[in-house]
């Protein structure tokens, strides 16, 4: 599908640490900052793991975002998951989050832009949540390389009101630049 067809699925947060977010009618992206009332907003690291290792390091996983196709892969594959229990703010439909490249921009709904900045790098975490899970987020491509499809990460570049339903546009750079795992 291409990107005029891209729409945001549903919305979640969570103001604690925790594994997955909860739905929502409507989240508010701060710029520079991410999700108002997310645990994960903040302009530097606010992972427990990183803030451990460096809290001073820029926040480049403000906004988590994963595509609706994954969920219906995994149900598909006898899993009981549905969206927001992986912990994505954003969950979209009919965009292919995993071939853009970083430093596109997401214009969604409105106002609000998001710049991607890489990969989300599903942990063991997941496979408290559902045996097997963590395996079933992560493939091989053609070359035998891991192909990690738990979402992508972003900063929000400008703020604004995001629902489900909401159009997603995307504005590609100059040079395509693969996703690594942020």
């Amino acid at each position: 599908m291409d990107d005029k067809q891209a729409l945001v699925s549903a919305v979640h947060l969570s103001g604690l640490h925790s594994f997955s977010k909860f739905s929502e009618p409507a989240i508010r992206l701060l710029a520079g900052l991410g999700v108002e009332g997310d645990a994960h907003a903040g302009t530097t690291v606010q992972h427990r793991s990183r803030v451990a290792r460096d809290p001073s390091q820029p926040n480049l996983r403000q906004v988590h975002l994963m595509h609706a196709e994954l969920f219906d892969e995994l149900i598909a594959a006898d899993f009981a998951v549905w969206p927001g229990e992986l912990g994505e703010n954003i969950t979209t439909r009919g965009l292919d989050l995993l071939g853009l490249s970083a430093g596109a921009r997401l214009h969604i709904g409105a106002e609000a832009i998001v710049e991607l900045t890489g990969l989300r790098n599903p942990c063991s975490q997941i496979d408290s949540f559902q045996k097997g899970l963590m395996a079933a987020t992560l493939a091989r491509d053609a070359d035998g390389g891991l192909v990690r499809k738990a979402g992508v990460m972003g900063v929000v570049l400008q703020g604004g009101e995001v629902r489900p339903g909401d159009p997603i546009r995307v504005e590609a750079p100059a040079q395509h630049r693969r996703l690594e795992p942020v």
